[in-house]
């Protein structure tokens, strides 16, 4: 299976507002928490080792844009 970076959301404005909605509330910390525990279920859901991998590389920033090591 390979990642889909081309859109595949229905309704992605719909999503990104439910999204948002849900951290409505919370503190920085809460959202942090709530964000890592979704990437997890996500990434549970989708399952193939290989595919979470590309996601991994695909979320990097550009290397131009990374911080120094």
């Amino acid at each position: 299976m390979e990642l889909t970076l081309t859109p595949n959301i229905a309704a992605p404005d719909d999503f990104y507002a439910a999204l948002l909605a849900t951290h409505d509330g919370l503190t920085r910390a809460e959202s942090e928490a709530l964000n890592a525990r979704l990437i997890l279920i996500l990434a549970n859901h989708i399952g193939d080792h290989a595919v979470l991998s590309q996601a991994l590389h695909a979320a990097l920033p550009p290397p131009a844009k990374r911080a120094p090591t």
